[in-house]
């Protein structure tokens, strides 16, 4: 149970750097200066947005929780990868965003504030990207909310060939620690939000749809986004 109403555990605040072991034997980075991904592959090009904090932050005390990284990490893929996300359709399980809209996610602006952010309803919520063809998935990157120092609960990024996720679905990052959102427990730890964001290591998984669920936050209990870059070569 993670909210202060309907759920309750209410999260501890953090600052530095990290590199998670991803379910599956792979490995995350949100850490300044750590590498992860691929051995001997080349460094991911991601253009990380400029610094905005705004208001202050709630209590935040999750375990483990993984504090803000001092530099942009470093994240190694396969040579050829590409950045396949930009401008591609976005699905939600919540199809009226309370804030925004959901070609927001895919429009490659990273800033943070009013007017780049789309807030969905509490509650499990999910989005999904098609990639339009199948790929090979290296790295997703994620942005929720960047300009408060918050945590969000039970966030999960699975990929498939399957649009509704019903089969030959693969998690490459979960870190739902107690299986509130009823999708597994995860074995990642949850993160300190920044400009640097989420890198999830996607392991070369194939699929064509990546899909990710999040289910409120340490500040409230609606789910937001900003970006997700989907990085891969495609089949």
């Amino acid at each position: 149970m993670k909210h202060t109403t309907t759920i309750t555990t209410l999260l501890a605040a953090s600052t530095a750097l990290f590199l998670i072991n991803c379910k599956g034997g792979g490995s995350s980075t949100s850490g300044g200066g750590t590498s992860g991904g691929t051995p001997g592959g080349d460094p991911l090009a991601v253009e990380f947005p400029p610094e905005l904090i705004e208001g202050t932050p709630k209590p935040m005390n999750v375990p483990n929780l993984v504090q803000v990284p001092e530099k942009a990490p470093t994240f190694l893929v396969p040579k050829g990868t590409a950045l396949l996300s930009k401008g591609k359709k976005v699905t939600s399980s919540d199809d009226n965003p309370i804030i925004g809209t959901l070609d927001l996610i895919t429009d490659g602006d990273k800033q943070a504030g009013e007017g780049y952010f789309v807030e969905l309803l509490d509650g499990t919520q999910w989005v999904q990207i098609d990639l339009e063809k199948s790929a090979a998935v290296h790295a997703v990157c994620l942005w929720h909310f960047h300009s408060q120092r918050r945590a969000y609960h039970d966030v999960i990024v699975q990929i498939s060939d399957d649009p509704e996720f019903k089969t030959g679905v693969t998690t490459v990052y979960n870190n739902d620690y107690d299986d509130s959102s009823k999708l597994g427990k995860g074995s990642d730890n949850p993160y300190v939000e920044s400009r640097f964001g989420l890198i999830a290591d996607g392991k070369g998984t194939k699929g064509r749809y990546v899909r990710l669920y999040s289910m409120g936050n340490t500040s409230n209990e609606m789910n937001h986004y900003i970006e997700v870059e989907v990085y891969g070569i495609a089949q």
